[in-house]
């Protein structure tokens, strides 16, 4: 369960990142392995230039974890309209 100031985190910047980051909050969060919950908690640690730079396409973090993660918010299906 994220805390209220995890979930002030997802609000970010960039319209782009608050969708994918939105998304994966509807989508996968709540089910998601503890491990994989942890690494999105570093993920909103990061600066919103750094994180549009991974999830643009960019070469990912050295981190396993983190890249894996990275590459699950590239693939999710799009929102329903």
């Amino acid at each position: 369960m994220l805390s209220a100031r995890q979930r002030w985190l997802c609000r970010r910047g960039m319209r782009e990142l608050d969708l994918l980051i939105g998304r994966y909050l509807a989508q996968g969060y709540a089910t998601a392995p503890p491990a994989e919950q942890r690494a999105f908690q570093r993920l909103l640690e990061l600066q919103d230039d750094e994180l549009w730079h991974y999830l643009g396409g960019g070469p990912l973090p050295e981190e396993a974890e983190l890249a894996a993660l990275i590459r699950k918010l590239q693939n999710l299906p799009p929102a329903p309209a």
